[in-house]
């Protein structure tokens, strides 16, 4: 259960620390780091239950999408301002920076897969980002149509 809270308080605090860094406002500091932490929370609970990291990778991008869709439009603020720092708790950046560590000390069989996953995982947060994007504008149409329907 600790384990839980600390991997959960230190994607909060990452997130928001990142806002921070990108200049998001000072009252939508929170909300990013709740975008964060959603993320961090669906990827955490796919690999204890075994699923592979790049499908975690790409739900978690999925969730942060579609929670920074509605901080958004919910508190009429540009949604990157919600995406890019919820974001950072998946970024692969160990994986990379082993990867080049390996490439650094001429170990290229050691660094080509560890470069091949983290580019595998930073390709499967941006599809997950764009299939959130893509179900709230579809998302949006039906219920646009629906009022039309109805109207």
């Amino acid at each position: 259960m600790s384990y839980y809270l600390a991997q959960i308080s230190l994607s909060l605090i990452a997130s928001i620390g990142f806002g921070i860094i990108f200049n998001a406002p000072r009252k939508a500091l929170p909300h990013c780091g709740l975008v964060g932490m959603g993320g961090w929370m669906m990827y955490l609970i796919m690999t204890d239950a075994g699923i592979d990291i790049v499908q975690a990778a790409f739900c978690g991008a999925f969730v942060v999408g579609l929670i920074g869709h509605i901080l958004a439009k919910y508190y009429k603020t540009p949604i990157i301002t919600f995406i890019v720092a919820g974001i950072i708790p998946l970024v692969p950046g160990g994986t990379a920076y082993n990867a080049m560590r390996h490439v650094v000390s001429n170990d290229y069989g050691e660094a080509i897969p560890l470069a091949a996953k983290a580019f595998i995982v930073a390709s499967a947060i941006a599809l997950g980002l764009v299939f959130a994007e893509v179900f709230v504008q579809f998302y949006l149409k039906v219920l646009k149509r629906k009022k039309l329907k109805n109207s």
